[in-house]
């Protein structure tokens, strides 16, 4: 089977799709938009073909052009991922019309199950369990008449919303009038639809779901479930398989619903049915049907032994290609992380940037688009990678993300490795069975400090900082005051060379999301906290979590002033250093001086026993100086003689 697969997606499952094409020796034709030039996806593919600007709308999402650019390359079927247009009716019937096959469902279950009153009408008639709802509302009066038949608390839908948005928990008859029009423009401005519906609200639910595959002909194999509750937003961040704490009867009734439901229609290709479990009642519900892969899939894939995308490839390809009569049975337990480019601190909002260190551990399966000197752009999703592990057990399994995840690590900008880290720790996850609501008690204490305002020119150093690298063209980094900064740290209980900040002319304002203990050293300097004079230079004080600790100008001799923080600074190693060097825009956690919103982790306070002293004024800095003269970096032959040389000294 020789062919030539359009790759209509980006990031990750594009890659993905890639390497699968490559193992099962076909072409693949990518496509990127400017701000995706260096993605991996398109360095992988056969062909790349640029489609425009970063804007999904001026790129991804230009049907025409995707259609032209497969009509050229003689692509026989278009893979369309997940997001983007992967379940858009209208380019799927293009790419058909066009003789590409289409990797996926058919445009009519597209469309058949996009719209969530269709898709409860079609799970009904195939004896699929409902949640108590409704049909479409026409307004907001027969919105609250049908609630109070419900009964309160209800779930406003829009029919046609995905990813957490155009749904509202409506506790009351007020809150449901407050919120109806809302949800209505809401729906009208993301998905072209402002239909509603009103759904009975389950008040411990899990979202576990149910992988399907589908020949097309009627034969549909139910390839386990996973447990995806772990959400934010109401949106996934950690899913697994099996779904822990299900009874065999319970599992065995998901997967056979699910597998009506996909044999009512002669379901074709990979998708998902969503169920919520009532963890109080032991019971399921049907919620929708994803007409797409998952971005979940990995860990089916992990514990079946299935390749989902090359099973979609084959069934519309290999005209020899026979599903299995039976699905494989599930071995071990896998869990996925994902890893996303958001400040969970900050209401997890997105962020952007360059990435100056990416590190994902190779023992276990990452699937990811970055590496070190992406540009994470704003114009897309915040997902950077997944990180999975298979293991024999899930008690096992959660031990091995945990470990997996203490291995990664991302520098640049912030993301969400360490709420992934603290979750894993929970004791409700560890247990396993967290309900959705269960996520508004996770209490998330990050050991991290933000910059609010970054002053002159702070920036992240260590000592002796990076040095031997003259050959090379990178001259000495470091605190320009070691001394200083060594106390600093010392004060702190630090080790020496840990990095910590050096401020110059002024320091900048910090707010501290954990306790912990900071030291001040070098040129005179005031310090308040949270408006309110902290002392001056030369002392060590103890911060809370939350604490605001501004830092003022430098008054008297000297411009740098040292801040440690117990535990140091985290920041990756550059040839061997953490310290700044900004003129070659490499060093510390950014390659450059602190910005206003950038977020800086920190270790641990270590408690030694040892008393820590400090004597305010044992930093004084005067005017009276002793030079010693040194043979400069400079002095090498290249640029001046002996006799030169001897002349300066």
């Amino acid at each position: 089977m020789k062919a030539t697969i359009l790759i209509a997606n980006r990031g990750e499952i594009a890659a993905r799709a890639i390497r699968t094409c490559r193992k099962m020796g076909l072409r693949s034709v990518a496509v990127y938009s400017e701000a995706d030039v260096d993605s991996p996806h398109v360095a992988l593919a056969d062909e790349a073909f640029c489609l425009g600007p970063g804007p999904v709308a001026e790129s991804y999402l230009r049907q025409e052009e995707l259609v032209r650019i497969g009509r050229e390359t003689g692509a026989a079927a278009v893979f369309p991922g997940y997001g983007l247009l992967s379940e858009n009716t209208e380019f799927a019937g293009r790419c058909e019309a066009a003789c590409m096959r289409w990797l996926g469902p058919t445009p009519e279950q597209i469309l058949a199950f996009g719209l969530k009153h269709e898709a409860r009408r079609l799970a009904g008639e195939a004896g699929v369990p409902l949640v108590p709802g409704t049909g479409l509302l026409e307004n907001v009066e027969a919105a609250v008449s049908a609630a109070e038949v419900l009964g309160f608390p209800v779930m406003l839908k829009s029919t046609a919303g995905g990813g957490g948005i155009g749904m509202k928990v409506c506790r009351d008859a007020a809150e449901l009038r407050r919120e109806f029009e809302a949800v209505v423009r809401l729906s009208e401005r993301s998905f072209g639809s402002g239909a509603v519906f009103l759904e009975r609200f389950i008040e411990r639910g899990r979202h576990v779901e149910v992988q399907l595959f589908g020949d097309g002909q009627g034969r549909v194999l139910a390839l386990g479930e996973r447990d995806c509750s772990v959400q934010r937003r109401n949106q996934k961040v950690v899913e697994e398989t099996p779904a822990p704490g299900l009874s065999d009867g319970v599992r065995t009734a998901l997967h056979g619903a699910a597998r009506r439901l996909g044999e009512s229609i002669g379901y074709r290709s990979a998708g998902t049915v969503e169920f919520i479990y009532d963890a109080d009642r032991e019971d399921f519900f049907f919620l929708e049907v994803n007409t797409r892969l998952q971005v979940e899939h990995g860990v089916t894939e992990l514990v079946t032994g299935v390749d989902l995308v090359e099973w979609m490839i084959r069934l519309a390809l290999d005209a020899d290609w026979v599903m299995p009569e039976s699905a494989p049975v599930p071995k071990g337990h896998a869990i996925q992380a994902r890893v996303y480019a958001e400040d969970p601190n900050q209401n997890f909002r997105p962020c952007a940037g360059l990435l100056t260190e990416v590190v994902f551990p190779e023992w276990t399966r990452c699937d990811g688009w970055v590496q070190t000197g992406s540009e994470v752009s704003p114009f897309y999703d915040p997902l950077l990678c997944k990180v999975m592990v298979h293991a024999e057990d899930r008690a096992a399994a959660v031990t091995r993300l945990g470990q997996a995840l203490a291995e990664s690590a991302v520098s640049g900008i912030e993301t969400n490795l360490r709420y992934l880290r603290q979750l894993l720790e929970w004791d409700l996850f560890v247990e396993g069975g967290v309900a959705m609501r269960d996520m508004a008690s996770f209490d998330y204490r990050p050991r991290t400090l933000e910059v609010l305002s970054a002053g002159t020119m702070t920036t992240v150093q260590d000592w002796p900082g990076r040095v031997g690298y003259w050959e090379v063209g990178v001259p000495p980094s470091g605190p320009f005051d070691a001394l200083a900064f060594r106390l600093a740290n010392r004060w702190v209980g630090n080790a020496e060379g840990v990095p910590g900040l050096e401020l110059t002319m002024s320091g900048p304002t910090l707010r501290f999301n954990a306790a912990t203990r900071i030291a001040v050293t070098g040129a005179a300097v005031k310090l308040w906290r949270n408006g309110e004079l902290l002392g001056e230079s030369g002392g060590v004080w103890d911060v809370a979590a939350g604490d605001v600790v501004k830092v003022g100008r430098i008054e008297g001799a000297g411009v740098r002033a040292y801040l440690a923080v117990a535990g140091g600074i985290e920041s990756p190693l550059y040839l061997g250093s953490a310290a700044t060097f900004t003129l070659g825009k490499f060093g510390g956690p950014f390659g450059r001086a602190l910005l206003p919103g950038d977020v800086l982790g920190f270790g641990q306070l270590a408690e030694s026993g040892t008393e820590v002293k400090s004597a305010a004024g044992s930093m004084a800095i005067g005017n009276a100086w002793r030079i010693g003269v040194l043979y400069g970096p400079h002095g090498a032959a290249d640029f001046f003689l002996e006799e030169d040389m001897e002349m300066f000294f």
